[in-house]
């Protein structure tokens, strides 16, 4: 076991804020479990065992990394953090820039996307996954960094927050197919490609378990992977929620076309071709 305690700082005051926040009102206990159990991720990477070995092997490193990037914001966005905030805080200011332009354009779809798989090319293919295994510093900055973009693309993506921007569910599935693909380039760039930090893996291997290029290869499979099992729930609750959409709006189809059938029947009298505007103009000729 180990103990961030920057980690534990921060899981402890967002939890405490959820809380109190939704505590008496009404709030749906699943959305509380949801980003509780988000919070409860980022203690599982920073704090487990798992933690204890993420500067000795590869894929303990890609499995921190797909949680925090695809488990842990989907759990916090599931949450609805920023409704919850916006229902009890006045918010003036987020309220009036939240669907202006420039926010409309930070969340429109492509700059979503490229949000959301930068950090990650990023941290893997330039001198900046070297730097992370020495500086702590580098590592929590950089862990920050996958969260908050993980969540902004599952918050655009989800819609149970408010969003700038509304648009249709199937582009939302087409951004899930593009992340799978990128799973599966990075993944292979990392099992064909050379060893990430031999120096420091050289170093750090305590002669047991995987040698580096074996593990590398494992980190590789989890990245590729597990990041796509990982993305599985998201895409079952687009699924869900795109459904209920659909039924939502058929209901509301259904009740205006009744309304607007009872609005016609008590307007009319009389027989059915009295009140046909062909017949009538017929009738009326001869």
């Amino acid at each position: 076991m180990t103990l961030d305690v920057p980690a534990v700082l921060c899981v402890l005051v967002l939890g405490t804020l959820y809380v109190r926040a939704a505590r008496g009102r009404g709030w749906p206990p699943g959305r509380t479990t949801a980003f509780l159990a988000g919070l409860a991720t980022i203690l599982v990477v920073t704090c487990s065992p798992l933690a204890v070995y993420d500067r000795t092997f590869f894929w303990v490193r890609a499995v921190q990394t797909t949680t925090l990037v695809m488990v842990t914001p989907l759990l916090l966005a599931l949450g609805a953090p920023l409704r919850l905030l916006l229902d009890t805080r006045p918010a003036t200011w987020a309220r009036r820039h939240g669907r202006g332009p420039v926010a409309r354009a930070l969340t429109f779809p492509p700059v979503v996307t490229v949000v959301l798989i930068a950090p990650v090319l990023v941290l893997y293919l330039t001198p900046l996954y070297d730097l992370v295994l020495r500086s702590s510093l580098a590592d929590g900055l950089v862990r920050l960094v996958l969260v908050l973009t993980g969540f902004t693309y599952f918050w655009t993506r989800l819609g149970l927050d408010p969003t700038p921007r509304r648009d249709p569910h199937l582009v939302s599935v087409w951004i899930a197919f593009a992340e799978v693909i990128f799973d599966g380039a990075l993944g292979l760039v990392l099992w064909l490609g050379p060893l990430l930090a031999p120096a420091h893996y050289a170093a750090a291997h305590p002669g047991q378990g995987p040698d580096p290029r074996t593990d590398q290869i494992i980190g590789a499979g989890v990245l590729w992977i597990g990041g796509d099992v990982a993305g599985l729930p998201f895409v079952v609750a687009l699924f869900i929620r795109w459904a209920r959409d659909d039924e939502r709006r058929a209901k509301q189809l259904d009740v205006r076309l009744d309304e607007e059938a009872a609005a016609g029947a008590a307007s009319t009298s009389g027989l059915w071709w009295e009140n046909d505007p062909a017949l009538t103009d017929r009738f009326r000729r001869r």
